[in-house]
């Protein structure tokens, strides 16, 4: 069971094993081809609303987390959370996004989530 993180705009590696956009939005300036995305499950990602908060700086990284799992818990995304941790079950998973600071990003909380 293997999780990782990187940013989607690293070159693909062979031993990235299924890779999965968790961004809401499309990264700028990169060619969906060249990203070799596998899944891309939009309703896994933040609220707008909890997006915006977070990067408007009114919160710390451990309440954005505590806010992002509430989120998770809601019927859509605690599928599509169970789908990809579906994935980790099969073989490797790389969470991919165009954060600058993945590591204190929802991918991160993602990862931890799936047991990465």
């Amino acid at each position: 069971m293997s999780v990782r993180l990187r940013r989607v705009y690293e070159p693909p590696e062979p031993d990235d094993g299924v890779r999965v956009l968790v961004d809401r939005l499309w990264p700028r300036g990169l060619a969906k081809d060249a990203a070799r995305v596998d899944e891309w499950p939009k309703a896994l990602t933040p609220s707008t609303e909890l997006r915006r908060w977070y990067h408007a700086g009114e919160g710390s990284y451990e309440e954005f987390s505590e806010r992002y799992e509430a989120e998770l818990a809601a019927p859509e995304a605690a599928e599509l959370l169970e789908d990809v941790r579906e994935l980790v079950r099969k073989g490797p998973v790389t969470l991919l996004t165009a954060s600058k600071s993945p590591e204190q990003s929802h991918a991160a909380v993602l990862a931890r989530l799936l047991g990465g």
